[in-house]
């Protein structure tokens, strides 16, 4: 978690209740060194919130609340930080590689006896791209 951590986290449940969290959300991610009150109320204006509004919302104990709710259900699932994900109910720390997800959940799929698409075989099947050395 880095300072800025929980101001976003409300400031984007607050744009959520104006029905802009993915527009604030993608605002987020492409400022994500600019994530100051002040950088976060900029980002409220730019993407058409009430930023009365808005900076009403940033100060509700409700959503504080919530965020810690939130947090407090995903340490208790094991997460501790981004990106984490879920497949099924099974857990994948981190960034990983795509045929780490195509494997998991083309396991999924075997283990409830569905089909498995021959596309997403081949991807699980295919090696994992290298980075170029010097």
């Amino acid at each position: 978690m880095h300072q800025f951590a929980q101001g976003a986290a409300i400031a984007a449940e607050a744009a959520n209740r104006q029905g802009k969290f993915w527009e604030f959300h993608d605002k987020l991610f492409a400022n994500q060194k600019k994530l100051a009150m002040e950088d976060l109320k900029q980002y409220a204006k730019e993407v058409g919130l009430d930023t009365s509004r808005f900076e009403k919302d940033l100060t509700e104990p409700a959503m504080k609340k919530r965020m810690e709710d939130d947090m407090a259900e995903a340490r208790t699932l094991g997460v501790t930080g981004t990106p984490s994900f879920f497949v099924n109910g099974r857990f994948l720390n981190g960034a990983k590689p795509f045929q780490e997800f195509a494997t998991m959940i083309n396991a999924e799929l075997q283990r409830l006896n569905l089909p498995i698409p021959p596309a997403a075989t081949a991807q699980a099947a295919a090696p994992a791209p290298t980075t170029p050395t010097r």
